[in-house]
């Protein structure tokens, strides 16, 4: 018999690996593929037929043999019955076997190794090991289905790899596209009307909250799921029947936080029903204290221009309801500055200044960004093309 198919970890000569020594998914794919292409020759130089026929006389031999090695060592009638049951049955699968096949000397030397009036574990271990040559068809088979099963998770991983691939090239042109911005503009000219909207805002919610009915701020967030830019949550169905049909709605949202600790007694002189204000506003705090001016500010750094002016048109009849003609004059200044001819260099500023770390500068500048996207776009070629290959699996 050839040598034994090298172990699943062996490394690829076509590939680099891991920084830390690991293959890479596309050198592992390799590598299992060889592995199996191997141990599918060595079968094939036996014959299929051969080799299966082969495996299955051994396993069921060594079966035979481990079934009867109590059962047929000692002097008493019951051994003696299962040595005879032994005999029958090896000498049937030995007269079963093609005189032909490899090994075939083997399985005799076997059953002669347990052809006698009394066995011992001896003869049985004398036995094993005369098969031993017909052992290595059975573990042909074996290896030729681990060499599948390697192959299938290789194949697995190169394929989750590959997924992996489109975000590491996206965030790398991210980079390259933030390295052409110019860091010197004046970003200030969006900061500072967005700070200033954001502020006005903030501080016009908070009013809100404080002087607007419980009912009447439910209604605001109940419209907000039209639009899409406006990401209030909803409020939970039974706060939200309470709050509607309940007189207890007309409170403000910081009086029913603030009557929801309070005990039924003392609840009783403001509220119909103490328990049904404990059920649907004390187990809805967390909620209720979440609903704040944050879906309604921009972010910094801004987004692209036309995504920008959508927000701000969703935006201002919002703004409208809470606030006053100066924080929509705010919001409309705001929504001016997508107009300009010169947001976008502004803003691919802003989004580099925010966003790119003294780390990704240096990348960027010594030309490692650039490489590693190289690289990248060439393992996800490579891994493609390795995938499109119809594997026996």
């Amino acid at each position: 018999m050839s040598e034994r198919v090298p172990p699943a970890d062996a490394r690829s000569n076509t590939g680099t690996g891991t920084d830390d020594g690991e293959p890479t998914p596309l050198e592992s794919l390799e590598a299992a593929r060889r592995r199996l292409e191997t141990v599918d020759t060595r079968i094939a130089d036996h014959g299929e037929e051969t080799v299966e026929e082969v495996a299955t006389a051994y396993r069921n031999a060594t079966t035979l043999l481990d079934d009867y090695v109590d059962r047929a060592t000692g002097t008493g009638k019951e051994n003696f019955q299962a040595y005879i049951e032994l005999e029958g049955k090896f000498d049937g699968l030995v007269s079963g076997l093609s005189d032909d096949i490899p090994e075939y000397e083997a399985f005799e030397e076997a059953l002669e190794r347990i052809d006698k009036r009394r066995l011992s574990e001896s003869d049985f271990e004398r036995a094993t090991a005369a098969l031993e040559p017909a052992a290595e068809y059975a573990e042909l088979l074996e290896e030729r289905e681990a060499a599948r099963d390697e192959l299938a998770e290789a194949r697995k991983e190169a394929n989750k790899r590959l997924r992996t691939i489109d975000d590491e090239i996206d965030e790398r042109e991210r980079l390259l596209e933030l390295a052409n911005a110019d860091l010197d503009a004046p970003v200030d000219r969006l900061r500072e009307p967005i700070e200033t909207y954001n502020e006005v805002i903030r501080e016009a919610f908070r009013d809100y909250r404080l002087e607007a009915s419980a009912r009447e701020v439910f209604a605001l967030l109940e419209r907000s799921r039209w639009y899409p830019f406006v990401s209030y949550e909803r409020p939970p169905d039974e706060l939200l029947a309470y709050v509607r049909d309940n007189e207890a709605g007309e409170y403000t949202i910081p009086e029913l936080l603030e009557y929801a600790d309070y005990s039924r007694s003392k609840l009783s002189h403001y509220v119909e029903s103490a328990d049904e204000l404990k059920r649907s506003v004390a187990t809805q705090q967390t909620y209720l204290d979440g609903i704040d001016p944050e879906p309604l500010t921009i972010d910094w750094p801004p987004e692209p221009a036309g995504a920008l002016r959508t927000r701000a048109r969703e935006y201002r009849p919002f703004v409208a309801r809470i606030a006053d003609e100066d924080a929509v004059a705010t919001l409309r200044e705001v929504r001016l500055l997508a107009t300009e001819s010169d947001y976008d260099r502004l803003q691919t500023a802003a989004q580099a200044v925010a966003q790119l770390t003294p780390a990704e500068r240096e990348r960027l500048t010594d030309g490692r960004v650039a490489d590693e996207l190289e690289a990248l776009r060439t393992e996800r070629e490579q891994l493609e093309e390795a995938l499109e290959v119809d594997d026996p699996v």
